[in-house]
């Protein structure tokens, strides 16, 4: 089912909203029907534990505790999981962690056969606290974890206009080739900045054709500006778009042929601009323009519905993006302003109100005072 946005007071989808709605219920039925469970005085002692021992070690920011999610089952229609995985992959990083987590529930809760969702999480370093993190705020999820070497691309990053899109991991996306198991042919690469309000599924079974990326495009945007001048007066370099008509798309959200970009070498294309970029600095921004030099202008469209991108605003203090017209299917956060953010800081964008409902952060408290 289509889902468009609609202007009330409340535009809040799902169990969520309705708990919103009904807090009256939630007390009655938490114990039972509903699957989320006030954490008793033992789990509370175990976080404290967790935090105290988190914090001799000095190692990351303390993992903020979360709430266990519902258990969503497949409905009838679904078949096995082994002929029908969705393969979804996205990067795990303590600071994003509250976003990862809003985007797997919103995954799971808009999915017909969410069992169905196969998820990998790549991360800088193996820490169990992310594991033991994930299992118990969904105890059924199925999911693997890999290591990504960020030394790998350490030595090839140079410095852009923000510090958020130089940190290693944000490359990850370049190796997924490497990192992913040689048996998945194609894989869902999100930010975890997103939620998705649609079945994923739709976006999984996109028709690549030929193509080995396929992701919302577009064409409107002036492409030019994702390039210094130095790219555009040099004839060899801006050579490299000739016969191509490329334009803008986000690598945010893509749909990859894993084994075709194995094939075809993407990897070393995309780090061979990087290293271009080091030389030459012909871009501004991270991990984005050198997918754009190789791959814009030959990916598949995907309707824009599936990456209304840019509700982060813009690096101007105070300015709140609105949403497109007509429905969508998934909204990304993309640039500075993350939603938990700013709504921890008591100055929300009306965008974040829907992100909320999807925030596992905390306890059930929350509920309760509504």
């Amino acid at each position: 089912m289509a889902f468009s946005w609609r202007p009330s007071p409340l535009p809040l989808v799902g169990l969520l909203s309705f708990l919103l709605l009904h807090p009256i219920i939630i007390i009655i039925t938490t114990s039972s029907s509903v699957g989320i469970r006030l954490p008793g005085p033992s789990r509370h002692h175990h976080h404290h534990h967790h935090h105290h021992a988190h914090k001799q070690s000095q190692l990351s920011p303390t993992l903020p505790a979360f709430r266990e999610a519902p258990a969503f089952r497949n409905g009838d229609s679904c078949r096995s999981l082994d002929a029908n995985a969705i393969h979804v992959t996205m990067t795990l990083d303590v600071n994003y962690l509250r976003g990862t987590m809003a985007a797997i529930l919103s995954i799971l809760q808009h999915s017909t056969c969410p069992e169905n969702v196969a998820f990998h999480f790549l991360c800088s370093g193996l820490e169990p606290e992310l594991f033991s993190s994930l299992n118990s705020t969904f105890p059924y999820l199925n999911f693997k974890i890999y290591r990504f070497d960020s030394s790998r691309v350490r030595g090839k990053i140079s410095k852009s206009i923000r510090h958020a899109l130089d940190q290693p991991l944000n490359y990850a996306r370049v190796y997924l080739a490497d990192i992913i198991p040689r048996d998945v042919q194609r894989i869902i690469y999100l930010d975890s900045d997103i939620i998705v309000v649609d079945d994923i599924a739709k976006l999984w079974e996109v028709e690549l054709e030929d193509k080995v990326v396929a992701a919302p495009e577009y064409c409107h945007a002036n492409f030019t500006y994702y390039f210094s001048d130095a790219f555009w007066s040099d004839p060899e370099l801006a050579g490299t778009f000739e016969g191509r008509e490329p334009c803008y798309f986000n690598t945010g959200v893509m749909v990859i042929d894993i084994e075709k970009w194995r094939q075809g070498g993407y990897t070393e294309k995309v780090e061979h601009w990087m290293s271009v970029q080091r030389k030459k600095r012909i871009y501004h921004l991270g991990s984005l323009p050198p997918f754009l030099l190789v791959l814009a202008g030959n990916i598949k469209a995907v309707d824009h519905r599936w990456n209304q991108h840019g509700l982060g605003g813009d690096n101007i203090e105070g300015k709140c993006r609105s949403l497109h017209p007509g429905p969508i299917s998934l909204l990304h956060w993309s640039g500075k302003g993350k939603p938990w953010l700013r709504l921890d800081s008591r100055r929300p964008c009306n965008v974040d109100y829907l992100w909320a409902p999807y925030d596992l952060y905390g306890s059930t408290a929350i509920f309760l005072e509504e």
